[in-house]
């Protein structure tokens, strides 16, 4: 579920833009940088979804992109956004630093199991249709199953923010 968006313009066109969504229920790197074990119920989870978003996607215009414009847009819009905790996932955290760039924390790797297309799903967000959610398309499953993205955190609690501009 989309939880937060920004915009960046250039003049009255929409040049770029950042999608943060509810977060997945469980990644083995989150639980690592939080120290969580156990099993999630209910409570654990309205609390984790007040206090944590996953920013799915980054999106800059084409022509906008080199111009070294989307790591001041990402950070940015995580200090807008209204919850303490972003987290992402990125394979291309293997060879560009971006989001380091941008502020977020490098946690670590997560790795693969043999995941079946439900749990994969359960990750990596299937549509949903009426507030059912639904499996990822065949096509995405098998391009994605082999990955091994790495997980980012960023600290967006107001002291943090305090922190990095004294730094």
């Amino acid at each position: 579920m989309t939880r937060f968006l920004t915009l960046l313009w250039h003049r009255d066109e929409p040049i770029g833009i950042c999608v943060f969504v509810s977060p997945p229920i469980s990644l083995q790197q989150r639980n690592l940088y939080f120290g969580r074990t156990g099993r999630w119920d209910k409570t654990a989870l309205k609390a984790m979804c007040r206090q944590l978003v996953l920013l799915q996607r980054v999106v800059i215009h084409p022509t906008y992109r080199g111009a070294g414009i989307a790591t001041d847009f990402v950070r940015r819009s995580c200090e807008l956004c209204p919850v303490p905790w972003i987290e992402t996932l990125s394979q291309m955290g293997h060879i560009n630093p971006f989001f380091e760039r941008a502020g977020f924390l490098r946690v670590g790797v997560s790795s693969p199991r043999n995941r079946s297309r439900q749990s994969h799903s359960k990750i990596y967000g299937g549509n949903r249709q009426h507030g059912q959610e639904t499996l990822v398309s065949q096509e995405t499953y098998e391009k994605s199953r082999h990955t091994h993205p790495v997980y980012y955190i960023f600290d967006n609690r107001p002291s943090s923010q305090r922190r990095s501009k004294t730094n």
